[in-house]
């Protein structure tokens, strides 16, 4: 299934590709790493949505992060470009995740993977979510995205976790 989305949505990645390119020159894909089932670390790709070096500046901002919990959210990061702004809107640079998902890395739908900055910040009962494949998409991503707290993002992971059917993840598809 992973491979007959990702074939569906190339044209969609393409026209993203070239519009991240003809904005600053740099690169396309964005690799993260990120923690997975069994607390597995792999490479997570993603459209670049922000200015190029805007990791080694995530720690200058940290006092500006909005999110509680395990999480950095800045809701107008100052390093988001103006074409990753729309990307991120339309949840596009989420889409190379795709390859992930053919690679057996991640899932179509389940807890959202953190990058490794956030997953250290876990406590042992957070790590749970951590027990099945992460998802390009989940509960929590269809259920109030940003407006949640961490808290509430955590319960709908386990929520997701325990009560897990076929019929739940089209839903959430």
């Amino acid at each position: 299934m992973g491979t007959l989305i990702l074939v569906l949505v190339s044209p969609v990645l393409a026209v993203a590709a070239i519009a991240i390119r003809l904005q600053d020159g740099g690169p396309v894909i964005h690799r993260s790493r990120r923690v997975g089932v069994e607390e597995h670390e792999f490479t997570c790709f993603k459209l670049r949505t922000m200015r190029m070096g805007a990791e080694k500046e995530q720690e200058a901002l940290e006092d500006a992060n909005e999110a509680d919990g395990a999480i950095f959210k800045i809701r107008d990061d100052p390093r988001v470009t103006r074409v990753g702004r729309v990307l991120r809107r339309l949840s596009i640079d989420e889409l190379p995740q795709l390859w992930n998902v053919l690679r057996g890395e991640m899932s179509l739908v389940g807890p959202r993977p953190l990058p490794r900055r956030d997953y250290e910040l876990l406590d042992n009962l957070h790590r749970k979510r951590y027990l099945v494949l992460p998802g390009l998409t989940g509960l929590w991503q269809v259920s109030g995205r940003s407006a949640l707290s961490f808290d509430g993002l955590v319960r709908l992971d386990f929520y997701y976790i325990e009560t897990w059917s076929i019929w739940l993840d089209l839903t959430i598809l």
